[in-house]
C-alpha cells in the first residue's frame, strides 16, 4: 500500500535436542519418508544442524535459526562431538592408540582424538571433525565393525536422558553456554595464520 511501511514480525528463534532413533534420516526434502523434519512434524519449519547417519542414533540439534548453524559447521573451528561405540570384536591398545593419533581414511589421516574403553567392545569417542562416516570408516580401516553408534553430546549441550524419539528445547543456560564457546572458538581460528576460506563439515557419523 502506498505510504504505509508494512513490519514483518520478527521470527522467534527454536533450538531443539532430538535423541534421533535409528531408520531416521538428517534431511528436510520432503519426499524422503523417514526424514526427521517429518518424524518430528514440528508446526514450524526447522532444520537440522548437520547429519547424523541414518543406522546411528543420538543427538541432534534442530533449528529455525541460520545464522547458528553456520556457527556450528564450520569445521575450522574443531567443535567437539562426543559418541559411544560398539565394535565387534574385543578392543586392544593397540586399537585405542591408533585411533587416538590419527587412521588414514578418505585419502587423509584423521585428527587427533580422545578414546576412552568402557567395556570390552564398547567405547567413547571425542571428535573434532566431521568426515563422512567418519567413525565407522576408522573402525573399518582397523579391521572392526562398528555395531552401534550413538552420539551424546554436541559442544555443551548433552543426550542425557533423553529416550530415543523424544526432544526437549534448549535451557536460556545452554544457549548462553553455547554463544560463549561458539565466539572462543572463532575468536582462537581468527588469530590462527591460516585465514583460508572456512571448510564446512561434510557429515556426520
Amino acid at each position: 500500500m502506498d505510504g504505509v511501511l508494512l513490519k514483518r514480525k520478527a521470527q522467534k528463534h527454536v533450538y531443539i535436542a532430538l535423541n534421533k532413533p535409528r531408520g531416521i534420516v538428517s534431511t528436510t526434502e520432503p519426499a524422503e519418508r523417514q526424514s526427521v523434519v517429518r518424524y518430528m512434524n514440528y508446526p514450524e519449519r526447522i532444520y537440522p544442524i548437520g547429519r547424523l547417519d541414518k543406522d546411528s542414533e543420538g543427538l541432534l540439534l534442530l533449528t529455525n535459526d541460520g545464522d547458528i548453524v553456520n556457527r556450528l559447521l564450520r569445521a575450522r573451528y574443531g567443535h567437539e562431538k562426543e559418541y559411544l561405540v560398539r565394535v565387534d570384536k574385543d578392543i586392544t591398545e593397540d586399537f585405542v592408540e591408533e585411533m587416538e593419533t590419527g587412521v588414514k581414511i578418505l585419502g587423509q589421516i584423521t585428527l587427533p582424538c580422545k578414546v576412552r574403553t568402557i567395556d570390552k567392545r564398547l567405547f567413547r569417542i571425542t571428535l573434532t571433525q566431521g568426515l563422512n562416516r567418519q567413525i565407522r570408516r576408522m573402525c573399518e580401516a582397523l579391521g572392526y565393525n562398528v555395531v552401534r553408534l550413538e552420539r551424546i553430546r554436541i559442544l555443551n549441550i548433552s543426550l542425557g536422558n533423553l529416550t530415543p524419539g523424544s526432544w526437549r528445547y534448549l535451557t536460556v543456560k545452554e544457549m548462553k553456554q553455547l554463544e560463549e564457546l561458539l565466539l572462543k572458538s572463532e575468536a582462537q581460528a581468527n588469530t590462527q595464520d591460516d585465514v583460508a576460506q572456512p571448510v564446512w563439515i561434510e557429515d556426520e557419523e
